[in-house]
């Protein structure tokens, strides 16, 4: 392994059919692949899946592609590949909120209509997080659902801890304004 290497180092190496290169690759991303990856799937096992595909496609293209960061590169794949197995298993994002909703029903004991009523605000809360623009929703969902501070974010997506600040400051921002617009028509009726 290569530890010592940058990754435009390894990146040459990986092409010079250097498997030592794409050791040290996997060790180096391998854990924080998955976990970005997680944060589309909601289960860590497919997370992992899609990350060992990943690197066995970086592995048979390693001849072919003109790759200038690998890091940018693995973490757009990833999250492109998350996005695909989303779309081909067409299941709700929300399926994990639901599973929680039902907990906690089970625990409070709520009657059928609270229940109905919270599942439809919940599911509405969750449209309108859709309508955020990608990076406000990734960096609100990585925030507040996989409960992930600042600097985690900022070390997944490669970006600086301030920008993850604004970010999410933004995303809250527009997300309350929002979330107005969705209250007035339920108290009118």
């Amino acid at each position: 392994m290569y530890p010592e290497l940058t990754d435009e180092a390894l990146t040459d190496l990986l092409q010079k059919n250097d498997h030592l290169a794409l050791e040290t690759l996997f060790n180096r991303y391998y854990k924080p692949l998955c976990q970005f990856c997680a944060v589309y799937t909601r289960e860590y096992v497919i997370a992992e899946e899609i990350i060992a595909n990943l690197f066995i496609r970086v592995w048979d293209n390693r001849q072919e592609a003109v790759i200038l960061n690998i890091k940018s590169y693995l973490f757009i794949s990833a999250k492109n590949q998350a996005l695909n197995h989303l779309q081909k298993k067409k299941e709700p994002v929300d399926f994990i909120e639901d599973i929680q909703i039902d907990h906690y029903s089970i625990q409070d004991q709520h009657n059928p209509f609270q229940l109905m009523s919270s599942r439809e605000s919940y599911k509405g809360i969750l449209s309108i997080i859709d309508t955020l623009p990608p990076g406000q929703r990734q960096v609100l969902l990585m925030s507040h659902i996989d409960s992930l501070d600042n600097r985690q974010i900022s070390g997944i997506l490669g970006i600086s801890v301030r920008t993850v600040d604004t970010t999410l400051y933004k995303s809250i921002k527009k997300l309350r304004l929002l979330l107005k617009d969705f209250r007035r028509p339920a108290s009118g009726n």
